[in-house]
């Protein structure tokens, strides 16, 4: 089956952000992963509701939203009414993880679970049936177009294993790093999705470069 792939507007020009969408729009992508950081919790700055809402405004795929900010809490009823489809909280930020994924859910999104390259995917276990998506950092959080953490193969074969023992429906998803050369691997240890910024948007035919990742991931 090949995977679902959700490139990242972080990367986007953003002086051209509606043609951008609607290249997105144009292609083979199934989500646009939209990252969000608030300087805090990540050394990075991103965008926040107002260009969110812009971004679906225009946006005919779903938005999977990644939250890298403290006190996500406070701002998921915003987010959801701004166009997130997914709304993926970090684990390190999460004092009451389990509420939180109540709160999303109960807003009528699906609930993602974002952890870093340190953290152990053990410690989701007591809540992974709770969980819709976990999206595995395979970069420090905070910046586009990082080198691929070797180490995340294996936490993706353990957090397959933990989604098959607990019988749970749990999508796994690998943020940062990703090409065409480590896609297969990752999509053979138990990868569901593939977030892929610059490698997208610094191609000269990004159209064809997600199409590609589609295509090869699958082998």
């Amino acid at each position: 089956m090949s995977p679902l792939i959700a490139p990242s507007i972080l990367a986007a020009d953003f002086a051209n952000l509606q043609k951008e969408v609607e290249m997105l729009n144009s292609s083979v992508a199934d989500y646009i992963h939209v990252d969000i950081m608030d300087g805090v919790f990540v050394p990075n700055i991103s965008f926040g509701i107002p260009v969110m809402e812009a971004i679906h405004r225009y946006a005919k795929r779903p938005l999977d939203v990644h939250l890298m900010i403290v006190n996500p809490d406070n701002y998921l009823e915003a987010f959801r009414n701004a166009g997130a489809e997914v709304i993926s909280v970090h684990y390190e930020a999460c004092t009451h993880l389990h509420r939180t994924l109540q709160a999303i859910t109960a807003l009528g999104a699906k609930a993602g679970v974002a952890i870093n390259p340190h953290t152990p995917i053990e410690l989701l276990a007591e809540v992974i049936e709770d969980i819709d998506m976990v999206c595995i950092m395979s970069v420090n959080p905070g910046f586009g177009g990082q080198k691929f953490i070797e180490n995340t193969y294996s936490k993706v074969t353990r957090l397959k294993d933990l989604i098959l023992a607990k019988g749970a429906k749990t999508k796994i998803e690998i943020d940062g790093g990703v090409t065409l050369q480590n896609a297969p691997k990752l999509i053979a240890a138990g990868a569901d999705v593939l977030v892929a910024g610059s490698f997208v948007f610094n191609s000269s035919a990004p159209v064809q470069t997600i199409r590609d990742l589609k295509e090869i991931s699958s082998n």
